[in-house]
């Protein structure tokens, strides 16, 4: 296969040897080729880096499981902070949960 200076080359030469009358349609053809010469490269540049780099959806929902163990946590931490501690044993719990679960989420968030 030619390089495109080659192609380039081909296109002047003959350019000359026609004259100036098959200049569009010489342009034209050298551009077809340029172009499918390029996509070709592109197509090989990304098949040769694979799937896109970027952002990825992640598999699993891990605070899904976080928050039905808040939850499952809650319900005994709530009864031994209310016998203990009264109506602000139960705030402080679940405030502690509350910040738990929000720092959890911003730190899955930030994650790459």
């Amino acid at each position: 296969m030619r390089t495109v200076r080659e192609d380039l080359q081909a296109t002047l030469d003959a350019r000359r040897d026609l004259g100036p009358e098959y200049e569009v349609a010489l342009v034209e053809s050298f551009a077809d080729r340029l172009e499918a010469t390029i996509a070709a490269r592109v197509q090989a540049e990304l098949h040769r880096q694979g799937p896109y780099p970027g952002r990825t959806r992640r598999t699993g929902p891990p605070l899904v499981s976080l928050a039905l163990g808040s939850m499952g946590l809650g319900i005994p931490l709530t009864a031994i902070a209310t016998v203990n501690a009264g109506p602000l044993g139960l705030v402080v719990t679940w405030i502690a949960i509350a910040v738990i679960n929000v720092a959890a989420a911003m730190a899955y968030i930030r994650r790459p």
